[in-house]
């Protein structure tokens, strides 16, 4: 099916008789007639259901959409899009591991590799979005297990030039995560141009109305685990606290490593979305590839005006031919790429906040990419744990101003822009 039509009927297919809408299954547990059926579940040796706190038939058929949007083998939902990125990792990595991941990245996504991570015996080096493949090359250790990146970076808008990371990642025999929440599938498959796993904080376009918080995990179904067997022992050798089981023999490529995430990490850390939350996701999918091109024409035209502002030091969107990215940004989105747009003020930090104060339609919200124009600045919220020096490392100046344009009428937008920089 084409994209568009796998948005809105991928992932469910009703029987005859069946409810046309996914269902709610808010049940804790599910019921069995014999103790070796369930006893079978508990094996992996049947599909089914026991337990929500693992898997929900909701939310498999919410992730099994996701999967299809991005071409992938196999996909598990979870409760935040961080819980999304820890799972990610954690699934691959473990004390004594080590993570290449790129520098301008969500504050959030920082924050957790750089100092939770670290504490749990993972270590981390950054690296540049624009290094070359032999400075990428030079980060990598012998314990490297991941490489991680933004498909298009939270807030600095940086593009992530996959095809040159997943290159480097191979060569390495580690894969390539990347997390794709501001394109979104609509806008970039990032499992086309090379990555092995794909991440989304779901609570942002893919729900695209402050509903529900949520996260996704796609795996490509492409790294050959096996054929790195010492790197990723949890994959390549018996699990003890699944009777033995190795995931990669038992369900190879294309189903090992969302096996292992649901029936190890989920079984024991429990971040699981929430069957509801699937639900307004779900409707959110629908109109996903009605909603992203109008993001994108309303950042594309607000891009535009800011740039041309006397006030205005600097704008970052790659939709605009000015831009470091726009090429990168033609070739794997074809566009901009979303509605955020990150701008500088002239002034800096009270400027910024001048300017948000100031505006009438547009809110002032940690939230983003949502149906409703909001704005903040990153260096007091989302990135305040953040040092001066890794902020600029991560491209987000302290008066820098991310603003998410919603699917209101670019010219209302544009005109409240204008009267708030009237000062």
């Amino acid at each position: 099916m084409n994209i568009n039509t796998t948005c809105v009927q991928g992932g469910y297919t009703p029987g005859n008789g069946e409810p046309r809408q996914v269902p709610i299954i808010q049940s804790t547990t599910f019921k069995y007639a014999t103790s070796e059926a369930m006893g079978q579940l508990f094996d992996l040796e049947a599909s089914g259901y026991f337990y929500t706190r693992l898997q929900n038939p909701t939310n498999d058929h919410v992730a099994a959409k996701i999967a299809a949007l991005e071409g992938g083998t196999a996909a598990m939902l979870t409760s935040s899009g961080q819980a999304a990125s820890f799972y990610a990792l954690f699934n691959i990595c473990e004390a004594g591991s080590h993570i290449v991941a790129s520098s301008s990245i969500y504050g959030g996504t920082f924050n957790l590799i750089d100092v939770t991570m670290r504490k749990m015996g993972i270590s981390a080096t950054f690296v540049s979005p624009d290094a070359t493949e032999e400075e990428l090359s030079a980060a990598f250790q012998p314990n490297t297990r991941a490489m991680f990146g933004e498909t298009l970076a939270n807030p600095a808008l940086t593009v992530l030039d996959i095809e040159k990371f997943a290159r480097v990642a191979h060569k390495h025999g580690v894969p390539l995560i990347v997390d794709n929440t501001f394109p979104t599938p609509v806008g970039c498959r990032p499992i086309e141009w090379g990555a092995d796993i794909v991440t989304h904080s779901t609570t942002k376009y893919m729900d695209g109305h402050g509903a529900a918080v949520g996260g996704a995990i796609v795996d490509s179904g492409r790294f050959d685990w096996m054929a790195h067997a010492d790197k990723y022992p949890g994959l390549c050798t018996p699990d003890e606290s699944y009777h033995g089981i190795t995931y990669a023999e038992r369900f190879g490529k294309e189903g090992a490593y969302i096996t292992k995430a649901t029936a190890q990490l989920m079984r024991d850390l429990g971040s699981i979305q929430a069957p509801q939350n699937a639900f307004y996701l779900n409707l959110g999918l629908e109109s996903l590839h009605v909603r992203m091109p109008r993001h994108v024409e309303n950042g594309q035209a607000v891009a535009e005006f800011l740039e041309q502002h006397p006030l205005v030091e600097s704008v970052s969107y790659p939709g605009l031919p000015s831009n470091k990215y726009y090429a990168l940004a033609q070739k794997y989105f074809g566009h901009g790429g979303c509605g955020v747009v990150s701008f500088v003020l002239k002034g800096g930090r009270q400027a910024a906040e001048t300017f948000m104060k100031r505006l009438l339609l547009a809110a002032i919200e940690t939230h983003v990419a949502d149906a409703r124009t909001c704005c903040l600045n990153p260096a007091t919220s989302t990135h305040r744990q953040m040092t001066d020096e890794q902020l600029q490392a991560a491209g987000i100046p302290a008066g820098l101003v991310r603003l998410s344009c919603g699917l209101e009428d670019k010219g209302d937008l544009i005109a409240d822009l204008q009267q708030a920089l009237e000062f």
